[in-house]
């Protein structure tokens, strides 16, 4: 009896919580539904089975009618001068139609490199407030730069999904800590973690265009084998394909697509029939294209009449000081960047066509932003392997030029031979009218990117640049407008910390609109400055993007406090180009001092974190293991989780079964654009280290290995951080070869290449076995160490 009563009293608790949900209407008196007596269910209800109607209460409605889907698209270290459609000239019709449609924006910024842009458009809060003063790759341990963007700053897509929107992110990630992109995670960081329903594409800050380490979900994947593939097609299908999912299943509800190009960062990869659409266009070089597109721009009204066009840096080359026998590298490097950039745009056009053809186009909002960065200068004078300047390696283009010709000459840039990037020269001519480049914050060169806006349901398209200063945390918050979302204070449990954006929708239907925005910093690299209504006060620092081997001498005599600070008033120096920092002193120390207070507040403390590494590459994000014990199937352990075989004393121990002919990788680190591998070529036992293209420093035995069980020993003992050192390869106990390691990679061979066991995944350190990649083992690896020493 007390059970039946338990279970009446729970019917009634629950009838009274949620009666549609139980029964509709009352049952006959006779309780015939009931496998109890009715006297004792009639204090409770008197429903019965046959006779109810069950109703589902109607799902809650957090959105608008008709709330848009929004798709914001963001394009990797392209500059202000580059675009057809704000002057430059890099064909670009999908940017061009888009801004015909909708609006065109000249003041719009980003914080000058790639994480922190990403973390600061993602939440809408200050890069260093976010923890992203720097690079994931480059995090260090102050509160600004640890590489975390934390669960009190949720971004908006956590937001909109809760609102009801599916969402989801494809292409370039870069906000995890470099050291949890392994299989094993953690994962809760990874791009799904932070309100990404769907993810496809890469975790790095780069990765190769033909042969990408990609990510879907929280699963690594591979690319096919295709001579055709390219990772920005790829992700547009696969983008198109997920739109078509979301129709399928859920074709009621809005979505959210952020759609971010591994292009047009480097390598500069791209078909060479993009490439050569440029052929002979940039021949007269850097100092004259800017010229062009500078005269350009005004012609079309992107840059406002009168503003000047600011000169070369003293530190930068002039192109006529560029030998003659280095002109056709030089001008290849801006033909191949150029086709990279409007391979990308239409990838872009393919996307947006694909959306107007599922009758979608109207309704979706469209940011289309181009540049988390001005122009990148890691290229410093011309390279075939980008991560030569992040390594601070000193290099002469006659180094690159003679690496190059033993790998198919010109013909090999941009294919996956090289990591290639372009002059500096051509990313300060990408940045056109504005001084400096990618990495710099106190000048627009690295910090000002041309964005279009378009949303023909929503804004009317008109022909006035849109010229309020805004910054990409003003995404977010505008998005929240837009749909009538307050931004929460508690999102999954977590007290939110403060927006810093400011809505830019108020500019949608008025061109004449004053900026609403009243302050805005900005910090990279110990290059800073604040706007302030109107003002811009800025300090370079001691960092040359374009020459970083310079720059290391300049950081270690570095003092913040004694830097010269500039003052422009940018409402009537579009430029940047008159500083007015001594008629105007009270003016600066005011700046200057709020500075300071925005500084503090963001966390930001000490001013140059992000330097830290040019001066102490040892206390990179690394793994805290000493030793590791491997499988044969070890696969895509990316670089800074990985032992530093490369770049640390070390001894690898294979014991291994070894066939007729034997063949295979039995371990790689790295890539074509520089790492580390070990393989066995008929039989012969093999050692390469790839220093960056440049300079490759080579081992192998005379004699083949005979059929049956050794054990490999590879003995390797570096100097130091960066300096030479001896690989010695021995067979059970007996040295059969030893290689001259002139110098080594002090932080890494490269961004999103892995170390991979049995086999050489993605781009292949060596190109001897190129055609047969991944080259896997045919043997049988029983047990894999890994000690440092």
């Amino acid at each position: 009896m007390m059970r039946i009563l338990l279970f009446a009293c729970t019917l009634s608790l629950l009838a009274a919580i949620q009666p549609k949900l139980l029964f509709s209407q009352s049952p006959p008196d006779d309780g015939s539904v009931l496998p109890f007596p009715p006297q004792e269910m009639e204090s409770v209800t008197k429903p019965r089975l046959q006779d109810s109607k069950m109703q589902w209460p109607e799902p809650a409605q957090r959105l608008p009618k008709d709330a848009p889907n929004i798709l914001v698209i963001l394009v990797d270290d392209v500059g202000f001068g580059i675009s057809e459609t704000f002057g430059g000239e890099v064909h670009t019709p999908t940017m061009s139609k888009l801004a015909d449609e909708g609006l065109r924006y000249n003041c719009f910024h980003t914080t000058s490199i790639c994480s922190p842009t990403r973390a600061s458009l993602l939440t809408g809060r200050n890069h260093t407030r976010v923890s992203s003063g720097t690079i994931a790759e480059r995090a260090v341990a102050f509160d600004g730069y640890t590489g975390v963007i934390s669960k009190d700053a949720a971004t908006f897509a956590e937001v909109l999904k809760q609102y009801g929107y599916h969402t989801s992110a494809f292409g370039k990630w870069h906000n995890t800590p470099a050291t949890e992109t392994t299989a094993i995670g953690p994962k809760d960081r990874w791009p799904n973690g932070y309100g990404f329903e769907y993810f496809y594409g890469f975790l790095a800050g780069e990765t190769s265009q033909w042969e990408p380490r990609l990510v879907e979900n929280y699963d690594a994947v591979e690319p096919p084998r295709d001579d055709r593939y390219h990772l920005t097609e790829d992700l547009t299908n696969k983008a198109l394909a997920w739109v078509d999912d979301q129709q399928a299943f859920a074709p009621d509800k809005p979505f959210l697509m952020y759609w971010a190009s591994g292009g047009v960062h480097g390598p500069h990869h791209i078909f060479p029939e993009w490439a050569d659409k440029y052929k002979g266009k940039f021949d007269d070089g850097w100092d004259a294209y800017r010229e062009g597109v500078h005269k350009r721009q005004l012609e079309m009204g992107i840059i406002p009449p009168g503003t000047k066009l600011t000169p070369r840096d003293q530190t930068m080359t002039a192109w006529k000081d560029i030998p003659e026998d280095q002109l056709a590298f030089q001008r290849r490097g801006m033909e191949i960047f150029a086709g990279f950039a409007e391979h990308t745009d239409a990838q872009v056009g393919r996307l947006v066509a694909g959306l107007e053809e599922r009758g979608l186009r109207d309704n979706t909002l469209i940011f289309y932003i181009w540049g988390d960065n001005g122009s990148s200068a890691e290229g410093q004078q011309g390279s075939i392997s980008e991560l030569l300047a992040q390594n601070n390696i000193p290099n002469t283009v006659e180094q690159q030029i003679a690496a190059l010709d033993k790998i198919g000459g010109l013909d090999a840039l941009g294919s996956p031979k090289t990591d290639n990037i372009y002059h500096s020269g051509w990313a300060w001519a990408g940045s056109t009218p504005f001084k400096a480049t990618k990495l710099v914050a106190s000048h627009f060169g690295g910090t000002r990117n041309p964005m279009v806006v378009s949303w023909p349901d929503g804004i009317k398209s008109d022909d006035k640049i849109r010229d309020q200063f805004h910054h990409v945390v003003d995404i977010a918050p505008t998005i929240y407008e837009i749909l009538g979302i307050t931004s929460p204070q508690i999102v999954n449990g977590q007290a939110q910390i403060k927006i810093d954006g400011t809505s830019l929708a108020y500019t949608f239907a008025d061109g004449e609109a004053k900026t609403k925005k009243e302050v805005q910093f900005f910090d990279n690299n110990g290059s800073r400055a604040i706007y302030q209504d109107g003002w811009i006060a800025c300090a370079f620092g001691p960092f040359i993007p374009w020459n970083t081997p310079a720059s290391v001498p300049r950081i270690a005599n570095w003092d913040s406090a004694s830097d010269e600070w500039e003052l422009y008033k940018i409402t009537e120096d579009f430029s940047e180009s008159n500083n007015l920092a001594e008629q105007n002193a009270d003016k600066l120390d005011a700046m200057k001092k709020s500075f300071l207070e925005l500084a503090r507040d963001n966390q930001d403390f000490p001013i140059g974190a992000g330097l830290w590494l040019r001066l102490h590459p040892e206390d990179r994000v690394k793994t805290s293991y000493t030793n590791w014990n491997f499988t044969a199937n070890t696969r895509r352990m990316p670089e800074f989780a990985a032992p530093g075989v490369g770049r640390q004393s070390n001894t690898v121990t294979i014991d291994l079964e070894v066939p007729e002919k034997a063949n295979g990788v039995l371990y790689a680190l790295g890539g074509s654009g520089g790492g580390l591998t070990v393989y066995l070529a008929d039989g012969h036992l093999h050692y390469l280290y790839n220093m960056f293209i440049i300079e490759q420093y080579e081992a192998h035995s005379d004699d083949p290995l005979s059929v049956g069980k050794h054990k490999i020993e590879i003995k390797t003992s570096i100097d130091g951080m960066g300096k030479g050192g001896t690989a010695t390869l021995i067979v059970d106990g007996n040295e059969v070869g030893e290689a001259k390691l002139t110098r080594t990679v002090p932080v890494a061979f490269s961004a999103s290449e892995t170390f991979d066991v049995g086999v050489d995944l993605g781009s292949t350190v060596s190109w001897d076995y190129y055609d047969q990649r991944p080259f896997a083992f045919n043997g049988i690896i029983n047990s894999f160490k890994v000690e440092l020493n």
